[in-house]
C-alpha cells in the first residue's frame, strides 16, 4: 500500500511559499536555461565554491580568533613550547592558541587558507578564459568590470586576511604597505595615519583589518557575485564556436535537473580537495616565525602568490628619489608600488571598451573567439602574463640566490632586462604563431587533410589525395569574424574646413591598425570552388564573398 501525504504536505508547503514569495516563477525561469558543456566554465564554479569554503571556515575561525594588539605574554603551559614566555599581541596569542589548542583549529586555518589561494587562482584563470576568447564583448563588458572588481576585492581580501596573525610574515607585508602609502605625494602622510590610526604600526590596524576582513568585503563580494551571475543568466551563457552554434542560441543541457546535480557534486569534490590539502599541506606557520618585531628581516619573507607580483616590482625598481620644492618624491616606491599596477588594473578593466572602439563592432558576441583569430589581443593577453611571471619570480629573488648559490644583484638585473624585453618578445611570438595557425587554417579548409595517399595519373603525374574537411571542420575554420582597420573620415570637410575631432579619430585609427593590420582573411566559396576544381584560386578576383557555410558570419563586422 503506499500513501501519498508526505508528497501532499510537501505540495503545499511549496503553494504556500509560491503564493507569498513568486518562487516557482523563478523557479522555471531559471529551469529553462541552458548551458554550455565545457571543462573551461568550471573555473568560475571553482571561484564561487572556494569562497563558501571560506566563508564556512572563515565562520568557525572567528569565533575564535582576538583581533587586538594589545601585549600579553603567552603562557608557559601552553603549546608550542618554542613561543613560551614570549610578549606577544593578543592576535597572535590567539592564533597559536586556535592552531594547538582548539580541536581542528589547525585544520580549519590551513582549509581556510588553502581556499583564499585557490579562490584568487580560480579567479584569475577565469578572467584568462574569459579575455582570450573575447567573452568580454557586448553585452558582458559590464559583466567583465565585475569581474575585474571581484578581483581586486580578492586582492584587499587575501591581504586583509594574512595580515591578521600579527606575525612577523604579515607585519613585514604591513611595514611594506605603510610605504607605499606613504609614497604618495602630498596625501600619503595622511594615508598612512587615517589607516594605521597613528605612527606604524599603532594600535589599531589589527581591529580595522579584522572588521575589514570579516564583514566589509565579504559583504561586497557576495553583492558582486551575485550581480555576476544575474548578468550571465540575463545575457545568457557564452559557447565556443562549432556547428548548430550561433548568437542566436546556446547549446547545452538544462539548469534543471542536469547542472543542478553537476554543480551540487562538483562542490563536494572542491571541498573534498581543499580539506586533503589542509590535512596534508602545511602553510603559514605562524609559530615559525614569531611575533612581530620590525627589526628582523631575513630571506624567505614572501607574501601570497597573487600578492607576489607586487614585491617583485619592489624589488626590481632602483632607489631612486626626487627632491621637489624641499619635498622627496621616493620613485623607488611610487612608481612600482602605485603607478605601475594602477595603469596595468586600469588598462585591463577598460580593455572591453577599448576593443570595442577599434573594432567598430556594435554588435551582440555570444559565440567565443578562437584565440588565433585574435592575434594582437591573445599576444597582448601572453604579454600580461609574461611581466606577471617574471615580477613572481622577482620577487623570490633572494630565495633563487639562496638555493642555487647565485649573485643576487645578477639576478636583480636579469630580471630588470627581462621585465622590458619578455612581454615584448612574448607578444610578438605569440602572434606569429597565431597567424600561422589562421594560415594553417586556410590550407586546410583549401586542401583538407593530408592522407598520405599517392596516386598516380596515365599521364604519369603524381598527386597526393586529401581528405575533405568535414562541416563541422569548415565551419570551425571560417564561421569567424575578421576585423580590419577603422575608416575615418577626411581631415577636412567639403568647404575644406577641419572637421572637429579628426586628431582623436586619427588615433583611435592608428590603434585600430596595431590591432588589425596584420590579419589572415578565411577562405573565400570562389577560392574554395577553385581549390576543389585544382584552378588557380589565387588569381581569382575576391567579389564573391559570400560564407562558406549557411548563417555563418559575415567576414567584414565594420557595419553590423
Amino acid at each position: 500500500m503506499t500513501t501519498t501525504a508526505p508528497e501532499t504536505k510537501l505540495g503545499g508547503a511549496v503553494d504556500y511559499l509560491d503564493q507569498r514569495t513568486g518562487v516557482g516563477k523563478a523557479v522555471k525561469e531559471f529551469a529553462r536555461k541552458v548551458f554550455p558543456d565545457h571543462w573551461s566554465f568550471l573555473l568560475g564554479e571553482i571561484a564561487l565554491y572556494s569562497f563558501v569554503v571560506l566563508l564556512i571556515s572563515g565562520g568557525f575561525l572567528t569565533m575564535f580568533f582576538v583581533p587586538s594588539m594589545g601585549l600579553i605574554t603567552y603562557p608557559e603551559d601552553s603549546l608550542p613550547v618554542a613561543m613560551q614566555g614570549v610578549e606577544m599581541s593578543e592576535a597572535f596569542a590567539s592564533t597559536l592558541h586556535l592552531s594547538f589548542e582548539v580541536r581542528g583549529g589547525l585544520l580549519m586555518r590551513q582549509i581556510h587558507h588553502w581556499a583564499a589561494l585557490l579562490f584568487m587562482a580560480s579567479i584569475v584563470t577565469h578572467m584568462m578564459r574569459v579575455f582570450f576568447t573575447g567573452a568580454f564583448r557586448k553585452p558582458r563588458e559590464l559583466n567583465w568590470v565585475v569581474g575585474f572588481t571581484l578581483m581586486i576585492l580578492g586582492l584587499l581580501a587575501g591581504f586583509s586576511g594574512y595580515s591578521l596573525p600579527d606575525d612577523v610574515l604579515s607585519g613585514n607585508g604591513l611595514r611594506i604597505a605603510d610605504g607605499v602609502a606613504k609614497s604618495i605625494p602630498i596625501i600619503g602622510a595622511y594615508a598612512s595615519y587615517i589607516l594605521f590610526g597613528g605612527e606604524f604600526p599603532g594600535e589599531h590596524i589589527i581591529p580595522r583589518l579584522f572588521t575589514v576582513h570579516i564583514l566589509l568585503i565579504p559583504a561586497l563580494i557576495l553583492a558582486f557575485v551575485g550581480l555576476h551571475l544575474l548578468m550571465v543568466v540575463v545575457h545568457k551563457h557564452t559557447q565556443y564556436p562549432g556547428g548548430g552554434r550561433s548568437d542566436k542560441n546556446v547549446v547545452g543541457f538544462p539548469l534543471f535537473p542536469v547542472y543542478v546535480a553537476k554543480a551540487g557534486g562538483f562542490f563536494f569534490v572542491v571541498f573534498g580537495v581543499l580539506a586533503l590539502m589542509g590535512s596534508t599541506l602545511a602553510i603559514n606557520n605562524v609559530w615559525n616565525y614569531g611575533p612581530y618585531d620590525p627589526s628582523p628581516v631575513s630571506a624567505g619573507a614572501q607574501p601570497d602568490w597573487y600578492m607576489l607580483f607586487l614585491e617583485g616590482a619592489l624589488r626590481l625598481m632602483p632607489g631612486w628619489e626626487w627632491v621637489i620644492g624641499g619635498f622627496t618624491i621616493p620613485i623607488n616606491i611610487l612608481v612600482p608600488g602605485v603607478v605601475i599596477p594602477g595603469i596595468l588594473f586600469t588598462a585591463l578593466a577598460l580593455y572591453p571598451f577599448i576593443e570595442a572602439r577599434v573594432s567598430g563592432d556594435s554588435g551582440e558576441h555570444h559565440v567565443l573567439d578562437r584565440p588565433r583569430n585574435v592575434p594582437v589581443r591573445t599576444g597582448l593577453g601572453v604579454a600580461l602574463l609574461t611581466a606577471f611571471v617574471i615580477l613572481v619570480l622577482a620577487g623570490s629573488n633572494d630565495l633563487i640566490a639562496t638555493h642555487f648559490h647565485m649573485s643576487i644583484n645578477a639576478i636583480t638585473w636579469t630580471f630588470r632586462v627581462l621585465f622590458f624585453a619578455g612581454p615584448v618578445f612574448g607578444f610578438w611570438i605569440t602572434k606569429r604563431i597565431c597567424l600561422s595557425l589562421q594560415r594553417k587554417d586556410r590550407e586546410l579548409v583549401l586542401h583538407g587533410h593530408e592522407s598520405g595517399r599517392i596516386v598516380r595519373f596515365d599521364n604519369g603525374e603524381y598527386v597526393e589525395v586529401h581528405t575533405p574537411l568535414t562541416d563541422q571542420e569548415r565551419w570551425l575554420r571560417v564561421g569567424h569574424h575578421v576585423y580590419r582597420p577603422l575608416e575615418i573620415e577626411p581631415a577636412e570637410d567639403s568647404r575644406g574646413v577641419r572637421r572637429k575631432g579628426y586628431a582623436s579619430d586619427k588615433r583611435w585609427q592608428r590603434l585600430s591598425r596595431f590591432f588589425y593590420e596584420d590579419r589572415v582573411e578565411p577562405v573565400t566559396p570562389a577560392e574554395l570552388a577553385a581549390a576543389h576544381s585544382h584552378g588557380e584560386h589565387d588569381a581569382l578576383p575576391g567579389a564573391d564573398e559570400r560564407p562558406l557555410i549557411e548563417n555563418a558570419p559575415e567576414t567584414d563586422v565594420r557595419n553590423h
